[in-house]
């Protein structure tokens, strides 16, 4: 039997991220400005014909599920990767820090920067659309930075965690992630994450935390061809 979890992106743009969405029963995706994320109900024809309706031409979506995703009709495989699911199934270490500050819409483009430099997943101007984020700023820096992402009925992920080169080595990933799904605990949902299966370091890390391996995932990057 599926799990909520299996297709992540479906059911946050089926519940709780629906006035986020775009498309209809068979295929959705976020709108192009907040996320690439797009996804499927099935692996039918018909659904992978109406996630071709949704993309513009060049335009580059990802799909992120347990199982493997079939190419569409008009798109070309632009790349993959195999990424893993974790999930947070008890108390985790609560978290206080007065350096721990919550980020606003003034803040954006200095996400934008640190995301890009940093490389932790897709991001963009308008990720907060998404879920709140938290940074730490040092000397009005930002170096650090953590928020959610996908949301479903009783869940939410964990997303966006990043640190500064300059300020690695130093527990700000350890701090941030464990504040963010402290917040979602707190809520009465559950936290999870992803990353990509060849991150050794940040799998440890979330093992270490209190997060479990719950299912191997695929990455999919799709390129809608020109018409």
């Amino acid at each position: 039997m599926s799990h909520i979890l299996d297709r992540p992106v479906w059911n946050a743009l089926n519940s709780r991220h629906a006035d986020l969405s775009e498309g209809n029963s068979l295929a959705r995706r976020y709108a192009p400005a907040i996320h690439p994320f797009a996804s499927t109900r099935d692996a039918s024809p018909e659904s992978l014909g109406a996630l071709a309706a949704l993309a513009r031409p060049g335009e580059t979506l990802i799909v992120l599920q347990r199982d493997a995703m079939p190419l569409p009709p008009g798109f070309a495989l632009a790349g993959e990767a195999p990424g893993v699911q974790m999930v947070a199934e008890r108390a985790l270490e609560e978290v206080r820090d007065d350096r721990i500050e919550r980020l606003g819409e003034a803040d954006a483009a200095e996400m934008l920067d640190l995301a890009t430099l940093t490389k932790p997943g897709p991001f963009t101007l308008r990720a907060q659309a998404l879920g709140d984020f938290s940074g730490v700023r040092e000397d009005g820096r930002l170096i650090a930075m953590a928020g959610e992402r996908l949301k479903q009925d009783g869940l939410a992920e964990v997303s966006g965690v990043c640190t500064h080169p300059d300020a690695r080595g130093r527990g700000l990933g350890r701090l941030l992630t464990l504040f963010v799904a402290g917040r979602i605990l707190a809520r009465g949902e559950q936290p999870f994450l992803h990353t990509y299966a060849g991150n050794a370091t940040a799998i440890a890390l979330y093992e270490r935390i209190g997060f479990r391996l719950r299912s191997t995932m695929h990455v999919t990057m799709l390129n809608r061809c020109g018409e």
